[in-house]
């Protein structure tokens, strides 16, 4: 995965967090998460605002959808 890979993020989050509210979890913290899930592999100096934002969103979409 890589920083636009926005919708797979998103499920990947929903599905290790599942008990997160992702509009509670700090751009810095979601950096890492992300960093951290499998499969992702890109540069971690390429992360900005948009692109954490953009995640963001489609995590809470996938964390909403479960509640």
């Amino acid at each position: 995965m890589k920083w636009t890979d926005v919708e797979d993020i998103g499920i990947a989050l929903s599905e290790k967090f599942p008990n997160d509210d992702p509009l509670t979890v700090r751009f810095t913290d979601l950096r890492d998460r992300v960093l951290a899930l499998p499969g992702f592999d890109d540069d971690a100096k390429t992360s900005n605002e948009p692109k954490l934002e953009a995640i963001q969103m489609a995590w809470y979409e996938e964390w909403k959808d479960a509640q």
